[in-house]
């Protein structure tokens, strides 16, 4: 059973917007478009607008909770004259007919909500969190406690290469085929250069989340990992 938030100006919006949604057991708030009731609305699975009036308002409406962040799929509810006035500026996850029968409905509202916990599911994988860091491998960009770091292509590779692996060592030489791939001439010296630039982009206060295993090499030291053997050497 999902949540439901239906923002429509209907009088009888249970019988009259989407007749066939009363036949389903999900959960139904209903509350009228407007944006400032928008800020008291509960949490949601999945949002309805009743756009079979007033096709310019539900526009300005969708597009205005894509951009302040509203995470929920919206599906718009629409006649048949309607269709051909919406648009992928909507902001929209999917659009249905107002005289839908109850399969139907609850389709489009299984696929919507699915596709949010897929895209969520993805977007987690795309990214590694080790303490405060979070690295984005889509984005290609590092966060520290909320700060971006500004970093180089390689510096990027080799910061998430060592946090995707918290605590274990490696060898410079493992870094530099790992990172550098095993088609560079370069010498492991070019190791120490990089780690020495990311340590200094981290800042005096988070340089030991890169750790040196004297006669050995570099590890990626994440939360209240001991630190006994490291150094910044």
């Amino acid at each position: 059973m999902a949540s439901i938030l239906l923002l429509t100006r209907a009088v009888t919006p249970s019988s009259a917007v989407l007749p066939g949604l009363e036949l389903l057991s999900h959960h139904v708030k209903i509350m009228t478009p407007e944006p400032t009731a928008l800020l008291a609305a509960p949490p949601c699975d999945v949002i309805l607008v009743d756009a079979r009036i007033d096709l310019p308002a539900a526009r300005s409406l969708c597009r205005l909770m894509e951009a302040t962040g509203n995470t929920s799929p919206v599906i718009v509810i629409a006649t048949e004259g309607g269709l051909a006035a919406i648009a992928p500026d909507w902001g929209i996850a999917d659009v249905i007919l107002d005289n839908a029968g109850p399969a139907e409905i609850e389709t489009r509202i299984r696929l919507a909500v699915g596709r949010v916990t897929v895209e969520y599911a993805q977007t987690s994988q795309a990214e590694i969190h080790a303490g405060e860091l979070v690295i984005d491998e889509t984005a290609y960009s590092a966060k520290l406690r909320g700060r971006i770091l500004d970093l180089t292509y390689k510096e990027f590779e080799l910061l998430k290469y060592l946090a995707q692996h918290p605590g274990r060592v490696f060898s410079r030489s493992q870094l530099l085929q790992e990172v550098w791939g095993y088609d560079y001439f370069g010498g492991t010296r070019t190791v120490d250069v990089h780690i020495r630039r990311l340590r200094a982009k981290l800042g005096v206060e988070n340089e030991s989340l890169i750790g040196t295993v004297r006669n050995v090499g570099y590890r990626f030291v994440a939360g209240n990992a001991d630190t006994s053997e490291d150094s910044l050497v």
